[in-house]
């Protein structure tokens, strides 16, 4: 059964917006770096150029999008378990669409498995999904506006300067690099706060049969 839901679709569902709105703003309160349209909008950006490049179908690349910008909305629930309550809350949204069983399973298996306390590579768009979300590192994310009180979060993403994620020529790795202003924000706290999330990518990469390379200003790290 064919599924007429697509990404396009999605981000102009009006309920789908308001779910993620209502998500980030839930978050913001806590203290949380933005997860908003900018970063799930992001993640799908990347989830596409991973799954395109190893050659994943058109339909598989389009689940995986769709995975991508639905995956914290269950934010708006509370921030404990979100990728479990996001999943469960993806499931009614898309059966009320009709999609497909298998493709309902492929996206909330994804979503249910991209937070790093309980995560998983158990298919491509999971895999895919875990590293578009954890390598989404850059300073527009941070929201405080006032440096002197930033915690570790505020400082490590402040302190990127430039964040690239991409394939080595040959395809088989794939190479986050990262330059970081070293008097805002030092290498080590960013493994402090990360180091669980690069190697969480690692597994990842693998799973999709590649490498995951770490590149901080000039060197690789992993």
């Amino acid at each position: 059964m064919s599924s007429v839901v697509t990404y396009k679709y999605i981000k102009q569902n009006p309920d789908i917006h308001t779910y993620i709105k209502n998500a980030d703003a839930a978050v913001e309160v806590q203290g949380y770096t933005e997860h908003s349209f900018a970063h799930v909008e992001k993640t799908a950006v990347s989830v596409e150029m991973i799954l395109s490049t190893l050659n994943y179908g058109e339909r598989t690349v389009e689940l995986g999008k769709i995975a991508a910008y639905l995956h914290d909305i269950g934010n708006v629930i509370n921030r404990v378990d979100h990728a479990q309550s996001g999943a469960v809350m993806a499931f009614r949204l898309l059966d009320n669409l009709n999609m497909p069983a298998d493709e309902i399973c492929a996206i909330i298996s994804a979503i249910g498995n991209h937070d790093e306390s309980t995560a998983q590579p158990i298919n491509a768009i999971s895999a895919a999904l875990i590293i578009a979300d954890k390598t989404d590192v850059r300073r527009s994310r941070v929201r405080n506006a006032d440096m002197m009180s930033f915690d570790i979060h505020d400082r490590v993403n402040y302190a990127v300067e430039k964040s690239e994620l991409f394939f080595s020529e040959d395809k088989t790795a794939i190479i986050l690099e990262l330059e970081i202003d070293n008097n805002i924000s030092s290498v080590m706290e960013y493994f402090e706060i990360f180091l669980q999330r690069m190697l969480l990518c690692k597994r990842s990469a693998e799973f999709l049969g590649v490498k995951f390379k770490l590149r901080i200003n000039g060197s690789y790290i992993i």
